[in-house]
């Protein structure tokens, strides 16, 4: 029996679920249930009917599934799959800076912890953001962690006032605008697209400023041809996969996360088999940060 198969039968066993962030390895997005960006998936956690839920991604990901599913038991692969990002902030800090800015909004990126959840009134993703924010009323000053690119992003579409918290992903730090050039230059013709956690001069230099999601919807309505990818180069494997009649390049053999590669398909069989790396939220906390991801999830 190979490892798929191994795999195939422990779901069946544990009446299991697998959700596997678009960045994941090629390999470990063919033996999900579901693939998606972090609104796709965290949608798709409060549908499934499943008593375990096998989160592939990183650890706020699953901790999020884990506090909309209480009752369900939610495992993560590898527990040190953990995001720089969300790490840039915590919970003390955004108090403080809640006490600076006195009936601001706060507002988190959805690639934060349940603690620094739990301290705002509302959460975002990268493919719902500007939606979210609309429903805000206009006088408001927003509170935006952890991710500056992101909220830079949206307050340049909305024309107001947004104190941003200085944090950022590694990962797509490291795209540039030269990058950019290069690959149009080696691929003419070929639009680009790029992550919103981006520096604006990238997001600039680019066609197109989507989610994980969007990229795959931008992909199947395209009558481009060739297509080039800026952000974590683990989308090319579900792009290829789901347009083989289109090619797609990254800008950058650099964006990889190394978090995100942490799920294999050894870890997977492994924690299905022997229900390990269960998350658990502390109560108190995921009842608080459950209003947050509810508000944002009632969006449509």
């Amino acid at each position: 029996m190979d490892i798929q198969e191994e795999i195939a039968g422990l779901k069946k066993r544990r009446n299991a679920v697998i959700l596997a962030h678009n960045y994941c390895r090629g390999e470990v997005q063919d033996v999900a249930d579901y693939t998606g960006d972090s609104l796709e998936l965290a949608r798709r956690a409060t549908q499934v009917d499943a008593d375990v839920i096998l989160f592939c991604g990183v650890y706020f990901m699953a901790e999020t599934a884990a506090i909309l599913n209480p009752s369900r038991t939610v495992l993560i692969p590898d527990p040190t799959a953990g995001c720089p990002m969300a790490d840039m902030i915590n919970a003390e800090q955004l108090r403080a800076m809640k006490r600076e800015h006195p009936g601001a909004v706060a507002v988190c990126y959805v690639n934060s912890t349940a603690e620094v959840k739990a301290e705002c009134d509302i959460c975002v993703t990268s493919g719902n953001a500007e939606r979210v924010m609309a429903t805000i009323p206009r006088g408001r000053e927003i509170l935006f962690v952890p991710d500056q690119h992101l909220g830079g992003h949206i307050s340049g579409q909305e024309g107001r006032t947004y104190v941003l918290w200085p944090g950022y992903c590694p990962t797509h730090a490291r795209l540039t605008p030269k990058m950019i050039a290069d690959a149009r230059a080696a691929h003419p013709g070929a639009p680009v697209m790029v992550h919103p956690e981006c520096a604006k001069d990238v997001r600039d230099a680019a066609d197109e400023r989507l989610s994980t999601g969007g990229m795959c919807r931008f992909a199947r309505e395209s009558s481009a041809k060739s297509i080039l990818v800026g952000t974590e180069k683990g989308i090319l494997h579900r792009l290829r996969k789901e347009n083989p009649d289109k090619e797609f390049f990254p800008v950058s053999d650099s964006l990889v996360c190394p978090n995100m590669k942490k799920s294999t398909l050894e870890n997977v069989r492994d924690a299905l088999r022997d229900l390990k790396h269960v998350v658990k939220v502390d109560p108190a906390v995921a009842e608080r940060a459950k209003r947050a991801i509810d508000a944002m999830l009632a969006v449509k």
